[in-house]
């Protein structure tokens, strides 16, 4: 039997899963790598956190607020949190803006300012949500100088896409690709050098309830839509990974 290329979960909310040591375990069986972990408000954070000091050199931690879960009664204390324990973490995420969420647009972005703000002065990646939003999302960026980010499950305009390439930003991809034609599309445009992988576990695509380990799926996916063999993506996008989230206890590694 093949060996598992080696790849990078670049976005999971292993909080969510019911057992998350048995799916690391699984993933590290599974050609995983390193499984990129966000959260999504003070409760997810902590937990997050939690789970990374537990899998050390193979779980990263990002803190988060994501779009969905904004509530004025707790932004300044998960603001303060993010802000306070935001240089243990790879990335700052998942933050974004969703224009189909029922918080209203104007105080999604008053809140990405402020994330964005707090990214700036740790240099910290952004790893966005932003349905709907993609244009705005992109904007707010560029104009906050950040100087990594992460456009996750990217399905948003074509046109956009080298304009997210050339400011040095990702765009990864999901197992959404083995339905979803948007998503395939979109993906077939990203250059290899923006391109990340991803399960954002633990989704449902339709028969498949995600884990970590079906990354290898996203893996098989993109050979697919791209045409370009699974051990050349892999070895790709996990190196633009190590480079993206500077994940130093695997750039020694010989994969």
């Amino acid at each position: 039997m093949m060996k598992a290329p080696p790849v990078i979960d670049t976005h999971a909310h292993l909080d969510e899963l019911p057992d998350p040591e048995t799916a690391i375990k699984e993933a590290q069986d599974g050609g995983v790598v390193a499984i990129v972990a966000v959260g999504q408000d003070i409760s997810s954070n902590r937990k997050i956190l939690e789970i990374a000091v537990q899998n050390p050199g193979f779980v990263f931690p990002a803190v988060g607020y994501h779009p969905w879960r904004l509530n004025p009664d707790n932004d300044e204390e998960t603001l303060a949190y993010i802000d306070t324990n935001l240089k243990q973490c790879v990335a700052l995420g998942e933050v974004g803006l969703d224009y189909k969420a029922k918080t209203k647009k104007k105080v999604q972005k008053a809140i990405f300012l402020k994330i964005l703000a707090i990214a700036k002065k740790h240099d910290k990646p952004v790893v966005v949500h932003c349905r709907y939003s993609h244009e705005t999302a992109y904007r707010m960026i560029k104009e906050a100088g950040i100087r990594k980010a992460i456009f996750h499950w990217y399905s948003g305009p074509q046109d956009l896409i080298p304009l997210i390439a050339a400011s040095g930003y990702y765009m990864s991809a999901c197992p959404a690709l083995l339905y979803n034609p948007y998503h395939a599309n979109a993906i077939n445009a990203v250059p290899l050098s923006n391109l990340l992988l991803e399960t954002d576990s633990p989704v449902q695509y339709q028969q498949l309830a995600a884990r970590p380990v079906h990354v290898q799926v996203t893996l098989q996916q993109v050979a697919r839509v791209k045409g370009i063999s699974p051990e050349e993506i892999a070895e790709k996008t996990t190196r633009n990974a190590i480079a993206c989230f500077e994940l130093n206890d695997l750039s020694e590694r010989r994969f």
